[in-house]
């Protein structure tokens, strides 16, 4: 089958060379014309800290989502920290 194929592209050349000059200029023209919509991501990075320990809203509050936040406020151009609280998570 093979051999057959290469006997044929041997014998018309002619053919051969016109469906790649086809190909290559079909290429070009959906290179040409092909719409590209590459819209960078401007939203603002967010990083979410879920910690879980049963205890009351509370104390959970007091020394984990407290110090947490405490901590996220020293990190440079930091815009916007919530602290969340209920409870076991926080």
């Amino acid at each position: 089958m093979i051999n057959k194929i290469i006997d044929l592209c041997a014998h018309n050349q002619f053919i051969v060379f016109l469906f790649i000059a086809m190909a290559i200029l079909a290429g070009y023209t959906s290179m040409r014309n092909i719409t590209l919509d590459a819209i960078p991501d401007l939203s603002d990075t967010q990083v979410i800290i879920y910690s879980r320990w049963d205890r009351s809203p509370d104390i959970m509050e007091d020394q984990v989502t407290y110090p947490i936040v405490r901590a996220m406020l020293e990190v440079p151009k930091v815009k916007n920290i919530r602290g969340f609280s209920d409870f076991g998570f926080s």
